[in-house]
């Protein structure tokens, strides 16, 4: 199945059904009066967190859904049958936002959550709600309203506990590869990973984490070099990002310090929030570097970045040095969900540093769709240059 990670919708709730005038005329009943009955409500819709879904691929084929209209009132008082309601379900980890108000309606994080996105239009009237006694035979009625209409944008960012940041062929894949049961693709060039992987990365019986594994950046994704920023946004859910450096690259001419700056300005360039969250630093390949040396870049880190958080050294490809990193990181991601569950001002700047991250993510990516169709008609008038030059 085609990993989709963005969609975009319309959801428009049932109409109101309309209100009946309607009189009572029965034979040996000369005073029967009215007895007009009031419509149905019209049918919402509802957002659903299915956690059996992983993709927005559905939404690529069918982009409308409508939820049922109210019936209308009838004679004797009945009234008239409510619509149903239209539940849509949607992958685990969808944010939805209004595509016209940018407003954050909802962030689907549970199996099951269900969240109104457009409320049906309400009932009309019948004209037996209109009679007094001074108005013995009304005949006015209410028609139903409309069911509200939306235009959602859905945006699946993966539900994971840390994060794997790096340059591509860093070894990302490989550390996922050797600390959980996930086989994402490994091989010997850049950009093995096309999408997100997920491994879960188990302690103990009851202690693990979910660590997510992204395409490799690289210097001028903001500009769309690379895969750009497309997967960026599956890093803004973790509590800890690990920022996977090749210790020991084949060309000398690499320097990694140097490759960890740009992809930290890349990050700010994506989100200032995303690159503020808490990242440990991961030298990879220390079984073929030299200790010494990699005591000089690690000191190097340290002086021209201002590294101060943990700096690990691993070799993914044979699992040393990944256990002493799983154990720190369950400490850390336990530590998180603690204070999450009992510390309101923390739970508060979370939740504000979350919604944060989705402005400027969705910035970010609405700056490189205006970048990328610029760029598509810069082509075409190149092109219609070219085709009258020849």
């Amino acid at each position: 199945m085609k990993f989709v990670d963005e969609a975009e919708i319309v959801v428009e709730a049932g109409r109101g059904g309309n209100g009946c005038m309607s009189f009572r005329r029965e034979k040996f009943i000369p005073k029967g009066g009215p007895d007009g009955g009031d419509g149905g409500d019209g049918g919402s819709v509802y957002l659903v967190g299915d956690a059996s879904l992983n993709t927005l691929v559905d939404f690529r084929f069918q982009r409308r859904y409508i939820a049922q209209a109210g019936q209308g009132g009838m004679g004797a008082n009945c009234t008239g049958r409510a619509g149903e309601d239209l539940f849509v379900r949607v992958p685990v980890g969808t944010t939805v936002m209004d595509k016209h108000t940018e407003e954050l309606i909802a962030d689907i994080s549970a199996d099951g959550q269900k969240v109104l996105v457009a409320k049906g239009g309400w009932h009309g009237l019948g004209n037996t709600r209109f009679k007094s006694s001074t108005n013995r035979a009304p005949t006015k009625t209410t028609r139903g309203t409309d069911g509200e209409v939306r235009t959602l944008q859905l945006q699946l960012k993966v539900i994971a506990d840390v994060g794997l940041l790096g340059m591509p062929n860093a070894g990302k894949s490989t550390l996922l590869r050797a600390v959980s049961a996930a086989r994402p693709k490994v091989a010997d060039y850049p950009f093995t990973t096309l999408v997100p992987n997920l491994g879960v990365v188990r302690i103990e019986l009851e202690r693990s984490f979910v660590m997510a594994d992204i395409p490799g950046l690289i210097e001028g994704a903001s500009e769309g070099a690379g895969l750009g920023f497309r997967f960026l946004k599956h890093l803004s859910r973790t509590r800890l990002l690990l920022h996977v450096i090749d210790a020991a690259p084949m060309d000398e001419e690499i320097d990694p310090v140097e490759q960890a700056r740009a992809i930290v300005d890349e990050l700010g360039s994506f989100s200032e929030t995303l690159a503020a969250k808490e990242r440990w630093l991961v030298l990879n390949k220390a079984d073929v570097a030299d200790p010494e040396a990699l005591d000089a870049l690690e000191q190097r880190f340290r002086d021209e970045l201002g590294w101060d958080l943990p700096v690990y050294r691993i070799a993914a490809i044979d699992g040393t040095g990944c256990q002493r990193l799983c154990q720190d990181i369950m400490r850390s991601v336990e530590l998180h969900r603690e204070r999450l569950a009992q510390d309101p001002d923390y739970q508060a700047e979370h939740k504000a540093r979350d919604e944060q991250m989705a402005f400027e993510i969705r910035r970010s990516i609405e700056a490189s769709r205006v970048r990328r169709v610029e760029e598509d008609d810069d082509f075409d008038d190149d092109f219609d240059d070219f085709d009258e030059d020849y």
